[in-house]
């Protein structure tokens, strides 16, 4: 026998019972499900944390250090070219 063969009962018992007493199972988990839903959301999913347990957060300040120096612009001074008048487009 192989798994398929094994497990076909098993459906069979699971499909007539769904026939017969789908609506009382269907009310039953509804049920069930209203509190439970209750449950997780107040936090019944979190761990307890222990009284001896005590979670340390460790805050460094660093000391403020002015900003780097920019480095220069290249192009900007008006002395790299030799024009005697200022106006390098004069016509």
């Amino acid at each position: 026998m192989n798994g398929p063969e094994l497990v076909e009962p098993v459906f069979h018992f699971l499909d007539n019972a769904i026939r017969e007493y789908g609506d009382y199972l269907y009310m039953g988990l509804v049920y069930v499900s209203i509190p439970l839903i209750g449950w997780i959301l107040s936090g019944g999913l979190r761990r307890k944390q222990s009284a001896q347990e005590h979670t340390s957060i460790i805050v460094i300040h660093t000391p403020m250090r002015p900003p780097p120096v920019p480095p220069p612009i290249i192009g900007r001074h008006s002395d790299s070219f030799s024009d005697d008048d200022g106006d390098s487009f004069a016509a």
